[in-house]
């Protein structure tokens, strides 16, 4: 899971980013609103924590921006301001949940837990169903009707982009940042070479689900029904 850190406390950062790493978050740090944007704007989070107020840039400012353009990401608001008002600002500005400080991190993981099993995405130990597959991320095991077969880690990160959206098509830059990483010095021909590797899995294990090209745009998983 790629989680994007925005807070300008630096002490409370570290904190965070030891803690999350201890739970195999991969995680971006970013301490400025202006720089938040433009890492928000890049699409290639699963997760974004962010600070209300921040220099250069407040944080609601910050996601109305985003949400503006189009980014969809979910994202929990830290803050120390826990008003009422302040909450539903928060909520009603496009956040999809608010954590006030100080907090446990028990409680941070837990509306992390929340909002990734409402939005379909992956966690280390969980086993998802699709069609006529199974994957198992904590094992990046995948088996179909024909057989079973272990995936490399950035083979099983790009099975998750998709199965996190099937019959939804992807850009190529979205896919590459989400899988490499939005600064990730990475050629666009490393993303074709791992869809061929990623289409010979499925055929491998027998299945009928689909890795199909849009051309122009990008890649969409197609489960049949």
């Amino acid at each position: 899971m790629n989680l994007l850190l925005i807070e300008d406390d630096e002490n409370l950062c570290d904190t965070l980013l030891f803690q999350l790493k201890k739970e195999h978050f991969h995680v971006t740090v970013c301490h400025d609103g202006r720089d938040a944007l433009e890492l928000f704007l890049q699409d290639a989070y699963d997760l974004i924590l962010l600070d209300r107020m921040l220099p250069t840039m407040n944080g609601l400012l910050v996601l109305k921006k985003a949400r503006d353009a189009g980014i969809r990401t979910p994202v929990i608001i830290i803050t120390a301001l826990g008003e009422l008002y302040d909450r539903i600002e928060g909520l009603d500005g496009g956040a999809d949940d608010y954590i006030v400080k100080p907090f446990a991190f028990e409680e941070l993981l837990a509306r992390i837990r929340s909002i990734f099993r409402r939005t379909g995405k992956f966690l280390e130990q969980d086993i998802r169903s699709i069609g006529d597959l199974s994957y198992d991320a904590a094992l990046r095991e995948l088996k179909g009707p024909s057989g079973q077969i272990r995936l490399s880690g950035r083979e099983s990160r790009l099975l998750e982009v998709f199965l996190s959206e099937t019959n939804t098509t992807l850009r190529r830059m979205t896919i590459l940042s989400r899988v490499w990483g939005a600064d990730a010095p990475v050629e666009e021909s490393n993303l074709d070479t791992y869809i061929h590797f990623l289409r010979k899995r499925l055929a491998f294990v027998g299945s009928s689900v689909n890795l199909e090209t849009v051309r122009g745009v990008g890649y969409r998983m197609e489960v049949p029904k």
